[in-house]
């Protein structure tokens, strides 16, 4: 089973967030690398509590930032 999660940049906020309506999950952070461990984290524990982890599952993490350029 493979699970899609978006990142995006929120520039207004600061913060990097990750959403993934399937498993469901919706968590922020300041830091990149702090969201993606925290995205393992989260999404194991929810698969565990709502899913039949027997499956193999992976997460396929796509990011996004957008920057303005003069």
């Amino acid at each position: 089973m493979s699970y899609e999660i978006d990142i995006n940049w929120d520039e207004e906020a600061t913060v990097w967030y990750a959403i993934c309506d399937e498993i469901p999950l919706a968590i922020e952070s300041g830091s990149f690398d702090v969201l993606i461990e925290r995205i393992k984290i989260v999404a194991r524990e929810i698969l565990e509590l709502n899913f039949d982890t027997a499956l193999p599952t992976q997460l396929c993490i796509k990011a996004t930032r957008l920057e303005k350029i003069a």
